[in-house]
């Protein structure tokens, strides 16, 4: 079983999550609720990695989980 960082971002004008995983480029899904936002993660996730491997494409593997900071402007 693979684990894969996500990146949830919440939407204050419309509400819900907007998700990344930043160790799979482009793979991006949303839900109007955490627990929404968590499940079609993984259903992104699970496609992406089909995707590739019946592409013939390496599946990435997250060797250290990304690191979020905040920088004052």
């Amino acid at each position: 079983m693979r684990r894969y960082s996500v990146l949830l971002i919440p939407d204050p004008e419309e509400g819900g999550y907007t998700v990344t995983v930043p160790a799979l480029p482009g793979c991006i899904t949303e839900g109007d609720t955490l627990a929404e936002a968590l499940e079609n993660a993984r259903d992104a996730i699970q496609l992406y990695l089909e995707d590739l491997q019946a592409s013939g494409e390496l599946i990435p593997e997250e060797t250290a989980p990304p690191e979020l900071a905040a920088v004052e402007v």
